[in-house]
């Protein structure tokens, strides 16, 4: 469907639209609006209104529009109808097999009511945003005393594609749904240019919003150059479309660099100096510089003078550092701990042709300065020089935050709050965790303890499923969960202490790149286990004894309190040799093969969807599981209190021994794999302030709203002033 231009003076697209509404299945209920201003629908907003567009409502549903509304306000509403369609098509994105990364749609109603709390003025009796009410109130920006109006009024004009100066409801769900679609970043930029509404750009509005921004103040940009004839014409007369002007906005920076390199080049050499190429990177590119790329921008020069095909090097290095990550896991098989040289590196790149020698030259000086590569580079370098991904904004866990970005950074008080957070997500994660898996861990329990050769004469389960099923018709559900209790109260200390102490062994055994040996992983591992201990041996003896006591056909009912009054102090670690045994070499291995499975199944990006995590800890857990039951089948036969006619053990070995003469070597193996998954994450360098908004009213699409504007700048380095100028001094 060709774009269609619905001004006011359009009077066969106003016939055409008959002020058509979203049908009654929408889920966009729209208010007339009594908006004065023409209005031109966006042509960037057409390619989801093609005619076989489910969205596109039929004839039928075009409804007459109140009197009061006629006219213009009439076709306003229209043309608000088709964009809040528009952006409904990412609903359909949301469907299952229409694959991840898109938001959710917000509920009309919900929506609805978050716009009328933060809306502050009225017209003609319905409720309308202010600039400040969207920008400052609603996301919480530029709320200084002091902060720039200009700066308000051009993000609020975003929404405001009526341009009157107010937001209605119609506006703000528009631009809710437009956050939800794949290309939301340009759409907003467009839009901040678009100031008159007409759905195009021309040369006149670009050079109002670039003559504002930070950028522009610092190194003037030449409005009369051959780069902006190209796409405004030699007359400057040409309008721009949303696709054409992403494309212009994409080059503007190169240009931009360009201009500024050419005014540093007085003499036409073609070098400037190094403190030159500092400035315009500082002013013109801060957006794709690393807080370790800025303390390197003279070093990389080797202090000598820059010449144009370094500045161009570099500056395309910085913008293809996601293509360089790329590279590199390919000429590692997608490892991102090995080392790769220079060599190895070229000639991983000679498929991707978009990457010269000269800028690998540049990444290796620039590796080597930061982080000592010794001419050999890993994942983690790269990481420290590519510039910030608006989009890892949007998808940060909460998991992912981090106090410090390195251990040496960690103070008393930091390094209390951290333990603190750990504790807390332990002691959460450990309880679901346990009550996930507590039946199967009673059913392991039991085919653990049974003894061929009993006095019983028989053995009581045939398998795992006849346990199951026994334990339910005897004991009745609740039965499977015999022991729960004191497990949930013991499983916030034991998981704090596990994962606290595998965290500071690992930041202690990491060399001074930060890296992690596989040996240094599994003795990390295997310290976490070895602390757990002190809570798991009490809580395994008092769980395990009150998990095979349902077998006992005794009147007296066998509770946690008496079992440890049995036991005493000392008691309560019986077995703790066997929990040693099986406790470090479980976590030994599932640590290492836990982190380095999550790194193999991470995406490009280094993300983990909750079914790679899932995935991850089976790999790590059922191996480590495996290869510890024996030990797990000694220390459940020392810890269970022995019957009438059962054998008795003296220690770890006496258990070994026994059990390998009377019921032979498959005994070992009883319950396998009878552990669970649980661990720390393999850690990614994030940084703390990249957290999606946790404002409550943030719904839908306005969850990434914070983030969208702040990629603005860091994305196509658009920074707008945050203050008001300084007002000049009067004359005397």
């Amino acid at each position: 469907m060709t774009p269609m231009d619905l001004s006011a003076t359009d009077a066969h697209s106003q016939s055409s639209l008959s002020c058509s509404l979203p049908p009654p299945s929408s889920s966009f209920s729209l208010t007339p609006s009594y908006h004065s201003q023409p209005f031109s629908f966006s042509s960037s907003l057409s390619p989801c209104l093609s005619s076989s567009s489910p969205f596109i409502p039929p004839p039928s549903s075009s409804l007459p529009c109140p009197s009061q509304s006629r006219g213009v306000g009439c076709l306003l509403d229209a043309v608000l109808g088709l964009v809040a369609v528009r952006a409904q098509c990412s609903n359909e994105a949301n469907k299952p097999g229409k694959g991840s990364g898109y938001l959710r749609r917000a509920n009309t109603d919900v929506l609805r009511e978050i716009f009328h709390e933060y809306a502050s003025a009225e017209r003609y009796g319905e409720k309308f945003m202010t600039a400040h009410d969207f920008v400052c109130k609603f996301l919480g920006l530029y709320t200084e005393p002091n902060a720039s109006l200009e700066s308000i009024k051009l993000l609020g004009g975003i929404l405001d594609t009526s341009k009157d100066g107010l937001i209605s409801f119609a506006e703000f769900s528009a631009f809710e749904g437009l956050l939800c679609v794949p290309d939301a970043l340009y759409r907003t930029a467009f839009q901040l240019f678009d100031t008159t509404g007409t759905g195009f750009v021309t040369y006149d509005e670009f050079c109002a919003v670039i003559k504002h921004t930070v950028l522009h103040k610092k190194i003037p940009f030449n409005f009369q150059s051959d780069f902006v004839k190209m796409y405004f014409g030699k007359d400057f007369k040409r309008s721009v479309t949303y696709h054409e002007f992403s494309q212009f906005l994409h080059d503007f920076h190169e240009e931009h660099a360009i201009q500024a390199f050419s005014a540093y080049n007085k003499d036409g050499s073609g070098f400037i100096t190094a403190l030159d190429f500092s400035d315009i990177m500082l002013s013109t590119k801060s957006h794709l510089l690393t807080s370790s790329v800025q303390d390197n921008l003279v070093a990389v020069s080797s202090g000598q003078k820059v010449s144009y095909p370094f500045f161009m090097a570099f500056n395309s290095l910085l913008t293809n550092m996601e293509l360089v990550k790329r590279i590199y896991l390919n000429a590692t098989q997608g490892s991102r701990t090995q080392e790769v040289t220079k060599e190895e590196f070229l000639h991983s790149s000679q498929m991707m042709s978009q990457i010269t020698p000269m800028e690998v030259e540049i990444l290796y000086h620039l590796t080597e300065l930061i982080s000592q590569s010794g001419g050999r580079i890993i994942y983690s370098d790269l990481e420290a020089i590519t510039p910030e991904q608006y989009m890892k904004v949007i998808t940060r866990k909460l998991t992912d935050i981090k106090a410090v970005e390195s251990p040496e950074q960690r103070s008393t008080f930091t390094a209390v709050l951290e333990s603190s957070y750990r504790f807390t997500l332990g002691a959460i994660a450990g309880a679901v965790g346990a009550t996930a898996v507590y039946p199967i861990d009673l059913v392991k329990t039991r085919l653990q303890n049974q003894r061929a050769g009993s006095y019983i004469g028989e053995l009581m389960y045939r398998n795992s499923f006849d346990c199951f099923k026994k334990v339910v018709r005897h004991e009745g559900a609740i039965g499977l969960y015999r022991g729960l209790v004191p497990q949930l109260v013991g499983v916030a200390p034991e998981k704090a202490i596990k994962l606290t102490m595998n965290d500071l062994m690992r930041d202690l055994l990491r060399d001074k790149k930060g890296n992690l040996t596989l040996p240094a992983e599994m003795i990390a591992g295997g310290v976490a286990g070895g602390s757990q201990v002190i809570f798991t041996n009490p809580l395994e003896i008092v769980k395990i004894r009150l998990q095979v006591a349902g077998e006992l056909a005794l009147g007296q009912k066998i509770g946690a309190v008496s079992v440890v009054k049995e036991l005493g102090f000392l008691g309560l670690y019986k077995g703790a040799r066997a929990c040693f045994l099986r406790d470090i070499p479980f976590s030994a291995i599932y640590f290492p093969v836990y982190a380095h499975s999550k790194t193999l199944l991470a995406d490009e990006n280094g993300y983990n969807s909750p079914l790679t995590l899932l995935v991850a800890g089976a790999i790590g857990g059922v191996p480590a599981a495996s290869l510890t039951t024996p030990a797990d089948v000694i220390k459940t036969r020392l810890q269970v209190a022995a019957r009438a006619g059962q054998t008795t053990y003296t220690g770890v070995i006496d258990a070994a021994r026994k059990i390998m003469r009377e019921e032979g070597f498959k005994a070992f193996w009883k319950g396998a794999p009878g552990g669970r998954p649980q661990g720390s994450e393999a850690q990614m360098p994030m940084s703390a302030s990249d957290v999606k908004s946790t404002n409550p009213d943030h719904v839908g699409g306005y969850k990434v709203a914070v983030p969208m504007f702040r990629g603005i700048e860091s994305k196509f380095g658009l920074f707008l002033p945050r203050f008001q100028a300084a007002s000049p001094a009067p004359s005397t």
